[in-house]
């Protein structure tokens, strides 16, 4: 009897650690089996996303999955069916999340310049602009502030050849036919060099990413902080001016646009016009600077009184002199600012900040200036700023998100004219996304998610 009951408790023994045996081999094949789900789920996610668009990185460094693989029609379901093409048949795949290159004023496109410009060139390769950075809003807001005292001049001058009864044309001793001149046809009418050629190439703005109707993406995925810090503002600015032409660009090559980066800064839809807007942002800055050292100047402020004299006289109303000193002063600033504009954009450099030395304009090169004589070109300033650092900071001062939509306009337009893509949309890009999946495992159903990001 006593020995029977041993067996007896050994086979219970035996039965409970075979059991618990076969429960841990159980147990191990649904781990294994979810191991290898999220494995093949992982694989085929990575070979998907290494898919990116060739030409998109090859030009322009952005990695993106084109998301209607070229048929020009982009789903969701085209990601998906690639993930079963590289061997997740079986597993269920639940989008959450998706990014577009375009959204969110092109987020992800921001955050891949940023990311790249940093490796290649590294925050350093900007420090020595960061401190004029931060007097560029400055020089923005006095600008302005002088435009305003440029519009009220214009209309004070109009104001006394009304009140003048005598003379109500100043003839060859007008120093206000620049100044006049600028507003009725605008800043470049009077800024561009004689050799320089102005391009006619001009976009339907309606079709481009930053005007039309876009695919965008949905759900939550992680971000980039600190997008607008002064470095990486600049960063940015820094791959534009390598990435886009731009009017000085030594070689044009063959595309929608000739100047480009005037467009990004501008959005027109001509090549005339965005280098008009741009011109115009460069002579206010300019215009601020010049005034501003106007003021300061003893010997010119006599040359302008003495000036103001001679024409109060000539139009019969001399209690008028200090308002026409004033005016004078003024003209004198714009006129500068034209010589300005003409160095830069005769590739020379300019001084950022005026005296004695390098001022350029007299007061009488100011009456000929816009004149059938008028040969001034201005000259280069060693030490001085060029137009590619004039462009940067009217990047700086540009909201990020806008400029970034403007480059996605030029790099659609650029791959579908320079690489023949007829079916590329830089909505149809994709740059980060997060699935829910679910397979089967030992019986069981298995959920879990995974997310891939260029990051």
């Amino acid at each position: 009897m006593l020995k029977g009951e041993i067996t007896a408790f050994l086979s219970l023994i035996f039965v409970l650690l075979i059991s618990f045996i076969m429960g841990v081999m159980q147990a191990s094949e649904i781990q294994v089996q979810k191991s290898l789900s999220r494995m093949d789920t992982d694989a085929a996610i990575y070979s998907v996303f290494g898919e990116y668009q060739k030409e998109l990185f090859e030009d322009y460094q952005i990695f993106a999955v084109e998301g209607s693989y070229g048929s020009g029609s982009f789903s969701e379901d085209n990601i998906v069916n690639r993930l079963d093409y590289y061997g997740t048949t079986g597993i269920i795949h639940q989008t959450e999340a998706i990014q577009h290159l375009t959204d969110n004023d092109g987020q992800a496109f921001r955050e891949q310049v940023i990311s790249y410009m940093e490796q290649r060139t590294g925050v350093d390769a900007v420090k020595d602009i960061v401190d004029m950075a931060e007097d560029w809003e400055i020089q923005e807001i006095e600008g302005e502030k002088v435009q305003g005292k440029e519009e009220a001049a214009v209309k004070n001058y109009e104001d006394l050849l009304a009140e003048s009864e005598e003379v109500s044309d100043l003839g060859e001793e007008n120093p206000f036919g620049c100044m006049e001149q600028i507003s009725n046809e605008g800043v470049l009418s009077m800024v561009l060099p004689s050799e320089f050629s102005l391009s006619g190439k001009s976009i339907d703005l309606s079709s481009q990413p930053s005007y039309r109707s876009l695919v965008t993406g949905w759900g939550e995925l992680p971000v980039r902080e600190n997008m607008n810090g002064i470095e990486e503002k600049l960063l940015f600015s820094e791959y534009v001016l390598e990435k886009f032409q731009n009017a000085l660009s030594d070689k044009e090559k063959e595309r929608s646009l000739s100047y480009e980066v005037e467009y990004i800064l501008s959005g027109k839809e001509s090549d005339k016009e965005n280098l008009e807007a741009v011109t115009g942002k460069i002579f206010l800055i300019r215009l601020g600077i010049n005034y501003l050292y106007l003021l300061s100047d003893a010997s010119k402020q006599a040359e302008a009184a003495a000036l103001a004299l001679t024409v109060s006289t000539m139009l019969a109303i001399p209690e008028a002199e200090e308002l026409v000193k004033q005016i004078i002063l003024i003209a004198w600033a714009v006129g500068e600012s034209v010589v300005d504009l003409r160095t830069l954009l005769a590739g020379n450099r300019v001084a950022l900040v005026k005296t004695a030395e390098n001022w350029q304009l007299s007061l009488s090169g100011l009456m000929t200036l816009g004149s059938e004589s008028d040969s001034l070109e201005g000259k280069d300033c060693e030490g001085g700023l060029r137009y590619e650092d004039y462009l940067r900071m009217l990047f700086f001062l540009k909201d990020s998100g806008e400029t970034a939509m403007r480059c996605l306009d030029r790099i659609e337009q650029n791959l579908i004219f320079e690489k023949n893509l007829s079916y590329f949309r830089v909505d149809f890009c994709v740059t980060k996304i997060k699935l829910e999946n679910q397979a089967e495992a030992g019986g069981f159903t298995y959920k879990y998610p995974v997310y891939f990001g260029y990051e």
